[in-house]
């Protein structure tokens, strides 16, 4: 009797549901909507290719000039310093809008109000004619006739720094939320841990909270860089020479609209892939820990093949 309890017992373990191969769900919906959207994709390519208004011999003779060339420099070093200036002074600002000090607090929150909410378009602008409103920059004691440093604006605010000024202005404003978003994530008990140890709140700060919170500011910066490359092309207002300037200059003396667009367009696209590595890279090197922190490729999930898992069977063997 204990010998057929004993062997039924050991036919119910080898029948346990753990050791059966798991079979993934057929998504035959994606399969569809995959082969339709690859064929209205390839029809729109093959539209594009073979419209003779693009002038791709245009596009061709334009992609690599000079030219170009020389507004890309503009362009990546704008969004280089702009994103330089915005997260430094983003970073003060947000200290001082999370500081109990009215004054500091108040100040913080009337530099966002203003760079905020008023359109960069018409910030880029402001700071390009700022000689209409001051023909002098001055340093000198107020209330006096007291000078030290007196420059002309128009030759202090050329057409790059004026684009600079705007764009890292405006970026402050952005970026000072995502860092105090960032602190304010960060447990309190550290900080008061570190202050129970002696250490001076600035200094808290700097190797306590802040190393901390990067794992909620680095993320959104990464988009806010790419955000900061796009939005270089509103410089050419004022004509600081960036891509887009060098574009319309071009546009303006052949008045191939459409192709120059495709050039402006094609090296953007680019600039922005190029940057869009670093930044998955740095969602997933600091999403790491979190629910949802694996990757898995667009096309793994489209075709429905992400949630294969190995069996206890499987994992076994290896």
């Amino acid at each position: 009797m204990a010998t057929t309890t004993a062997a039924a017992s050991t036919a119910s373990e080898d029948r346990c549901p753990d050791d059966l191969p798991v079979v993934p769900v057929r998504h035959y919906g994606r399969w569809v909507a995959a082969v339709a959207a690859i064929t209205a994709l390839a029809g729109i390519a093959g539209s594009l290719a073979k419209n003779a208004n693009l002038h791709w011999d245009v596009v061709g003779h334009y992609l690599f000039a000079d030219l170009i060339f020389d507004g890309l420099v503009t362009t990546l070093w704008l969004t280089a310093a702009a994103m330089a200036l915005g997260l430094g002074l983003g970073t003060l600002i947000a200290v001082m809008r999370l500081s109990a000090s009215p004054v500091l607090h108040g100040m913080a929150t009337l530099f966002v109000w203003v760079f905020r909410g008023t359109p960069l378009l018409v910030q880029i602008i402001f700071w390009g004619y700022a000689g209409a409103l001051y023909k002098y920059v001055m340093i000198g004691i107020p209330f006096t006739d007291i000078t030290f440093l007196r420059v002309e604006t128009n030759s202090l605010l050329t057409p790059a720094i004026a684009a600079l000024l705007a764009l890292g202005l405006n970026e402050a404003a952005y970026a000072s939320e995502i860092v105090r978003a960032g602190i304010q994530s960060v447990d309190p008990g550290q900080a008061e841990a570190a202050h129970s140890l002696g250490m001076r709140p600035a200094l808290t700060m700097r190797r306590i909270v802040l190393p901390q919170a990067m794992r909620v500011i680095i993320p959104p910066m990464g988009n806010e860089t790419i955000n900061m490359l796009k939005m270089t092309a509103l410089v050419s207002v004022i004509s600081a020479h960036d891509l887009m300037s060098n574009i319309q200059d071009v546009y303006a003396q052949n008045y191939q609209v459409i192709p120059m667009l495709v050039v402006a367009s094609l090296w953007y696209l680019a600039l922005v892939t190029l940057l869009g590595v670093p930044q998955a890279w740095l969602e997933r090197r600091y999403g790491r820990g979190t629910a949802r922190s694996g990757h898995v490729s667009p096309l793994r999930r489209m075709l429905g093949v992400a949630g294969r898992l190995p069996t206890k069977r499987q994992e076994g063997n290896r």
